[in-house]
This record gives C-alpha cells, sequence and structure tokens, in this order.
C-alpha cells in the first residue's frame, strides 16, 4: 500500500509523531541549547551586570553597616558574611532566568524550538544548565573582592569547592522554581516582581546576615531553621571557613532533590501548554 502525499509534499508517514527520544540524544540536545545561552551571554554581557554590580552592592553594604554592631568588627563578620551572600546571591542570580525564559516565549522562540526534533524537555533543560555562567560571576565576584577585603578561606581546597558545587546543585534545583515563575509571568517585566516576593522572604529570613539566630522572635527563628537557605548558608560557612558540617550539607541535598521532583513535571507541564 503506497503512502499517501498530503498537498504540502509530505507524506503520512512524515506527519507520524516522532520515536521515543534517548536519554543521550536529550542530554545532547540541552547541551546545545545550553550553549546558545551562553553564547546569547558571550555577544551581551551587559546581562551579567545584576549578578557583577549586586554582589558587589551587597557585600560592601552590609559588611559596613552591620560588621561592627554584628560581630565587633568588619573582618570577623566577613568570614560569616560571604558563604551568606554566595548562597543568597546564587537565589537571586536564577530570577535572570525567568525573564529571559518569559522573553523567549513571547518572542515566539519556543515555538521555533518545539517544532525542530528535539527532546521535549530540552529547552528548559539547556535554559536552566545554560544559566550557569550566571552562578560562576557571583562566585567569582564574591571570592575575588571578599579576598580583597580581607575573607580568608579556612578550608582546604577540596572543602572549598565541595562547599561550591553544593551551592551549585542547590542553584540549578531551584531555577526550576525560576522557569515557573517565567512560564507563570504574563511578560518579561513581570518576572522580578513576581520571583522578588518569593526570594527575599527564603534569604532575608534565614541565617545569611545572623549565624546566631536564637535572638529571633521564636516564629521567625523557627521559620529560619526550617528554611533550606539556612542550611546551604549553614553548610557554607562550615565548608569555605572551617568548622563542623552536621546534617546541613544532607539537608540542603534532600532540599534539592525535593525542589527538582515537585517543580520539573509542573514545569514540563506549564511549558507544554504555554510555550
Amino acid at each position: 500500500m503506497t503512502t499517501m502525499t498530503t498537498m504540502t509534499g509530505t507524506t503520512a508517514h512524515d506527519a507520524l509523531p516522532p520515536a521515543r527520544i534517548s536519554l543521550r540524544r536529550t542530554v545532547r540536545h540541552s547541551l546545545t541549547l545550553a550553549w546558545r545561552n551562553i553564547a546569547q551571554l558571550r555577544h551581551s554581557p551587559e546581562k551579567l551586570i545584576d549578578v557583577t554590580l549586586m554582589p558587589l552592592v551587597f557585600l560592601v553594604l552590609f559588611l559596613y553597616v552591620f560588621g561592627g554592631a554584628v560581630a565587633g568588627s568588619t573582618h570577623a563578620y566577613l568570614q560569616q558574611l560571604l558563604p551568606g551572600l554566595v548562597a543568597q546571591m546564587a537565589m537571586f542570580a536564577t530570577m535572570g532566568l525567568g525573564t529571559a525564559l518569559s522573553e523567549d516565549i513571547r518572542k515566539g522562540v519556543f515555538d521555533r524550538f518545539r517544532s525542530l526534533p528535539i527532546a521535549r524537555s530540552a529547552p528548559l533543560i539547556g535554559t536552566v544548565v545554560g544559566d550557569t555562567v550566571r552562578f560562576l560571576t557571583v562566585v567569582v565576584v564574591l571570592s575575588v573582592a571578599g579576598t580583597a577585603l580581607g575573607f580568608r578561606f579556612g578550608s582546604d581546597p577540596l572543602r572549598v569547592l565541595a562547599g561550591f558545587a553544593l551551592a551549585y546543585v542547590f542553584y540549578l534545583a531551584f531555577s526550576w522554581i525560576s522557569v515557573m515563575v517565567g512560564l507563570i509571568a504574563p511578560s518579561p517585566e513581570t518576572v522580578q516582581g513576581l520571583a522578588f516576593m518569593f526570594v527575599m522572604p527564603l534569604t532575608f529570613g534565614s541565617s545569611v546576615f545572623v549565624a546566631n539566630t536564637s535572638t529571633m522572635p521564636g516564629w521567625l527563628e523557627t521559620w529560619t531553621k526550617m528554611n533550606p537557605v539556612s542550611h546551604l548558608t549553614d553548610a557554607l560557612r562550615a565548608l569555605l571557613v572551617g568548622g563542623p558540617v552536621g546534617n546541613h550539607v544532607w539537608i540542603t541535598l534532600a532540599w534539592a532533590v525535593g525542589i527538582v521532583t515537585v517543580t520539573f513535571p509542573i514545569a514540563m507541564r506549564m511549558y507544554a501548554r504555554r510555550a
């Protein structure tokens, strides 16, 4: 039996949905689209201004405003502030991802992706992985500026790398929340406002700026102990500066796994409806 040809010249066989794409091809498609995002940043470096200037402003502002009052000296406060800022700025860095995603959807870029024979999840995974440049920028800026101001890593290089790796894992997980915000927001301009409403309580209601949370009101102290950003911050302080890690690393990883488990399938469903 011959295959009928449509008016456009395609056959009925061509109109059939593509076969299931393997994991290997999904990874390759995702990395290709991730490189697209990195190339965009290379041609438009101004998109990294927020993750370049904001960490510097927060570091200098909080160090010299609260340093003497919280820790007795700016040097002592810098040792506990910088690991916390790595955690906070990593959360802030994900907001640019939601904005870029919303902008691509509005321009129809993701419609073109859906017409390609690629894995359905590749555009979103590629967007998240490609945004790694923003995280690395935060780490480099804070490390260089902090060292210039007197911060000293008190652990061996492996523990320092483990700390940054932990922050990166949580950053990737939290990025899927930003993806959801980018899919929900009616326009790129509203992404920042929606993201701030979610990020601010997590970062400021944590141990980022104050290592000792026992002086907080009871309800706020309870929230701080439950807050995953607090566990990430405490783990970073132990790994970067030195001290017992406790269960903070495992709790942070558990939060990361839980966030991805919940948000990834929801984001994929939202993407299928929105894009």
